[in-house]
């Protein structure tokens, strides 16, 4: 029987997201329809509208929600109708290789990641009659959706939606750069490179984990004394000031580790943090670029005899059942910070207003509020 609902789509390239009447399927076994709370606005979203994450139109946007179980598929085992979730952008079947060695973020589940469709091909929802993907699978830019249940994990109810929506991607990837990716430990010091809803977090993660000197580096002073208020210790417009300045902190060595989290990767950003970093330091790539034009350069002779390593990153090597609950608790404890993340919120119907609002420079985190 379906239903209708209403949400935020891309319907042409280059282009915004628009909102419109969008069909879903009644939820199959294994998936649950949610009731959307909240959504961040990630940057990821916006490559859609500009192809660098080419998709077949028309597609749905929004991979990083919280919002509570309306109706339970079919034999889907584990979940109740009332029940809070928050879901992950990257979906976790727990018996793949990936999940059983404990790279969730890896699973098999992530193959129809970009196309938006079930794991047999079909479409979950239409967009005047044709089948629509829905971004990483979820659609989180929709009053309703429908999802697999193995993108989803349920959280406490005392904790807000609004704000727990953001480590469904966002914290967790920044984060996890940081902790995970980059391995930081006590007394490092470590360069963050474009300060947004990811590098925001490995700002985060990198205080946490006990650098002693985390360098922020955005070309915005906004985001900059943002990054200062949450645990960056000194702040620059530009990687050049960023090197000098690790540089001096390190006999001449440079960082430990550069984290590339800017909004758009390009070229030359890679090749910066590399220079950052001294003998067998670690450079972790997260941001993304083109899918066509996107290349890493660096000087081959300097990756071999100085020993240093470039590393990507994807959702900051989280595992979804085991870190997004984590995360959540050290918000609840205190050691966290999410609300001062939002700087922005949003409706279904002024989403491209968040994304003009995140290129000019307004917006740490944008959240869609339903």
């Amino acid at each position: 029987m379906g239903f209708t609902t209403r949400g935020a789509a891309v319907l042409t390239v280059p282009g915004k997201f628009e909102t419109v009447d969008i069909e879903f399927d009644d939820p199959q076994e294994g998936e649950l329809q949610l009731k959307m709370v909240a959504s961040g606005m990630c940057h990821s979203d916006d490559h859609l509208l500009t192809g660098d994450i080419p998709v077949e139109l028309p597609y749905i946007g929004g991979h990083e929600g919280a919002g509570i179980v309306e109706v339970v598929g079919p034999n889907t085992p584990g979940w109740e109708v009332g029940d809070h979730v928050v879901m992950s952008f990257l979906p976790a079947c727990g018996k793949c290789r990936w999940c059983a060695s404990g790279q969730q973020n890896l699973c098999d589940l992530g193959a129809t990641l970009i196309a938006g469709t079930r794991q047999d091909g079909t479409f979950r929802a239409k967009i005047n009659g044709k089948g629509a993907g829905q971004m990483c699978g979820i659609s989180t830019f929709c009053e309703r959706t429908v999802v697999s249940a193995d993108s989803c994990v349920k959280v406490d109810k005392d904790i807000p939606l609004e704000k727990a929506c953001l480590v469904g991607c966002g914290v967790g990837t920044g984060w996890g750069s940081a902790v995970n990716s980059a391995a930081v430990k006590p007394g490092q010091t470590v360069i963050v490179m474009g300060i947004g809803g990811i590098g925001i977090n490995a700002v985060q993660g990198a205080a946490n984990a006990g650098a002693s000197h985390v360098i922020a580096v955005d070309p915005i002073a906004f985001k900059r004394e943002v990054a200062e208020s949450v645990g960056a210790t000194k702040s620059f417009d530009n990687m050049a000031d960023a090197t000098e300045y690790a540089q001096s902190l390190t006999n001449g060595q440079g960082a430990d580790s550069a984290i590339v989290t800017v909004g758009v990767l390009e070229n030359h950003h890679v090749g910066e943090a590399f220079a950052a970093v001294r003998k067998a330091g670690t450079v972790v790539v997260t941001g993304l670029g083109s899918a066509a034009e996107s290349q890493v350069q660096v000087p081959a002779f300097e990756l071999t005899l100085f020993q240093k390593r470039i590393q990507g990153s994807l959702f900051g090597e989280s595992a979804m059942s085991r870190d997004i609950p984590w995360l959540l608790n050290m918000y609840q404890t205190g050691q966290l910070k999410l609300d001062e993340l939002i700087t922005n919120t949003y409706t279904v119907d002024t989403v491209q207003q968040g994304y003009e609002d995140m290129h000019s420079g307004k917006n740490i985190r944008g959240v869609i509020v339903y």
